[in-house]
């Protein structure tokens, strides 16, 4: 029977042999030149959604972040280790993209544990505090949509966790900087994987809308 780690390396031979050798010079150019991808994604660790085949992208066309429910934390400059920050940092200042991508999906683990939180209480560590920075929209969609079901309000704070981190996002100033001058735009996007069906919030009319 063959492993999951067996199948990755399996795996690894077959693009070896044919997406690498169709796409060579393309991969030759990114190593010598270095790699300028115009578009960067925050989307969720989980392995449905991999934002490459979603978009069938090509290599360097996008830097990708990923981490439990695709979240963005504020602007902070306490502590250590900033992962998702260095990323976007690393995104906007080194890499000059011109698009931000916050890709939320339905049916995601992290806002299932931050709106039912057991049994994971006792097993989990950091992923409560993680997603706690979605509580506030939590108890946004719990006071206005009483009368929804629970999948109704479920699919309410995958989207609202997108918002959030947009909203997260312009707390960097060199974000914010880059928004202005019209060098950089950022974008709300929401899948449901078992379609697929993918939703573009619409600034102007406040809502997810979505792509036919």
């Amino acid at each position: 029977m063959t492993s999951g780690v067996d199948k990755l390396i399996s795996g690894y031979r077959k693009y070896r042999e044919s997406i690498h050798a169709q796409h060579r010079s393309l991969v030759e150019q990114l190593v010598t030149h270095g790699q300028q991808p115009e578009v960067a994604v925050v989307a969720c660790s989980d392995s449905r959604v991999d934002p490459a085949i979603l978009f069938q992208a090509d290599p360097g066309d996008l830097f990708m972040v990923r981490n439990v429910a695709n979240l963005v934390p504020p602007m902070e400059e306490e502590g250590t280790y900033h992962g998702t920050s260095a990323a976007l940092e690393f995104a906007v200042l080194g890499l000059g993209v011109k698009h931000i991508v916050v890709l939320g999906h339905a049916h995601c683990g992290g806002i299932k544990l931050m709106m039912e939180p057991d049994p994971y209480d006792s097993a989990f560590k950091f992923v409560p505090a993680w997603v706690s920075m979605l509580n506030a929209a939590h108890r946004r969609v719990l006071a206005t949509m009483t009368n929804a079901s629970s999948d109704e309000r479920t699919r309410a704070c995958e989207q609202n966790a997108v918002l959030v981190s947009l909203e997260n996002l312009t707390t960097f100033p060199w974000v914010r900087e880059r928004i202005d001058k019209g060098e950089l735009q950022l974008h709300g996007w929401y899948v449901d994987i078992a379609g697929p069906d993918l939703s573009v919030y619409d600034w102007e009319r406040g809502k997810f809308v979505e792509v036919v």
